[in-house]
C-alpha cells in the first residue's frame, strides 16, 4: 500500500520555484527522513503532504487519498505532527494544562477544546504512551514549564494516543542538548518498531539523527531531488557533498550516519547554499 504519492509535484510561489518536478513514493512498512539545508524545500513539501498548500502542478496522494478528490480536514485526523512550533503553540495557547492532558488531546486531534468520552480510560491510555517514551513521571507536570526534550517526548507520547496512518517529525531534536537529544531519538527508534505502528517521515539537516529504524532517505537541494530510495544507497559522500555544497564524508557506526566535513566553505562551489 502506498502512504504517500508524489508525481511531478512543482511549487511556484511569488514567480519563484520552490519545489521543482518532485517524484516520490513512500509504502506501507518504510519509515523514512527527509534530508536537506535550510531552505531546500523541505517544510513546503511537508506543508503539500498536508494539504496546507497546493501544489502548482502535479498529483498528491496521501493514505490513499487523492488530493482534490478528499476531504483534507478529515485526513490530518490520521497525520500526526511533532515539532518544536507545536510545543510553543500549546505551552502558549494552553497553559494551565498538564503532560497527561496534553497527551489525552491526542485522541481528539484537538489543541483545547476537547471533552473525553471515558476520562478514567483516557487517563489510563495516555499514562501507556508517556511509559512508551520513558517520560510517565512527567504526567502531572504543567507542559509549558518542561524542557524543550521533554515536552518532545511528551508529544511523541500524544501522537500515540490516536490511530494514526502517517507521523510527520519535523526536526524535533533542534534546540536539544546531546543528553536529550539521544534520549528523543532513542524514543523515536522504539516507535519505529511498532508493528501496527504508523509510517514516520523524520524531517533534518543532520545525518546522524537518523536512527537505525529509518530505512529510507529523501534528500533535498534547492527544491529538487539529489537521490531518493533505501539509507545506504543515498547516504554517500557523493550525493550528500552535492546537497550540502561542500565536501563531506560518512562514517556509519551502529547504523548511524556520521558526517564529516572534508573542505572549508572557501573552497564550496559558489551558490551552494541552498535557498
Amino acid at each position: 500500500m502506498s502512504v504517500i504519492e508524489c508525481r511531478d509535484v512543482t511549487w511556484v510561489r511569488n514567480q519563484k520555484t520552490i519545489l521543482q518536478n518532485v517524484q516520490w513514493s513512500v509504502q506501507k512498512g518504510e519509515h523514512w527522513a527527509i534530508l536537506g539545508l535550510n531552505g531546500s524545500g523541505k517544510t513546503s513539501l511537508l506543508n503539500i503532504i498536508n494539504g496546507y498548500q497546493w501544489p502548482t502542478r502535479g498529483m498528491v496522494c496521501v493514505l490513499g487519498q487523492t488530493f482534490g478528490k478528499t476531504d483534507l480536514p478529515s485526513l490530518r485526523k490520521q497525520i500526526g505532527w511533532v515539532s518544536a512550533s507545536m510545543a510553543d503553540r500549546f505551552a502558549a495557547d494552553r497553559p494551565t494544562d498538564s503532560a497527561l492532558e496534553v497527551v489525552i488531546s491526542g485522541k481528539y486531534a484537538s489543541i483545547g477544546l476537547w471533552s473525553p468520552t471515558d476520562k478514567v480510560s483516557d487517563e489510563r491510555a495516555a499514562l501507556r504512551c508517556l511509559e512508551e517514551v520513558h517520560a510517565e513521571h512527567l504526567a502531572n507536570s504543567l507542559f509549558r514549564v518542561l524542557s524543550q526534550g521533554e515536552k518532545q517526548r511528551v508529544l511523541l507520547a500524544r501522537a500515540r494516543m490516536s490511530q494514526l496512518g502517517l507521523f510527520i517529525l519535523d526536526e524535533p531534536c533542534t534546540g536539544l542538548d546531546i543528553l536529550a537529544r539521544e534520549v528523543l531519538l532513542e524514543s523515536i527508534q522504539a516507535s519505529t518498531t511498532q508493528p501496527d505502528g504508523p509510517t514516520i517521515l523524520y524531517v533534518t539537516h543532520h545525518t546522524e539523527e537518523i536512527v537505525p529504524g529509518i530505512t529510507h532517505v529523501l534528500l533535498l537541494s534547492q527544491g529538487e531531488i539529489v537521490a531518493t530510495g533505501p539509507k545506504q544507497t543515498v547516504l554517500t559522500d557523493k550525493n550528500l557533498s552535492q546537497a550540502f555544497g561542500l565536501g563531506v564524508t560518512i562514517e556509519w557506526k551502529q547504523g548511524r550516519a556520521w558526517l564529516q566535513v572534508e573542505t572549508s566553505l572557501s573552497k564550496a562551489p559558489i551558490g551552494a547554499t541552498g535557498m
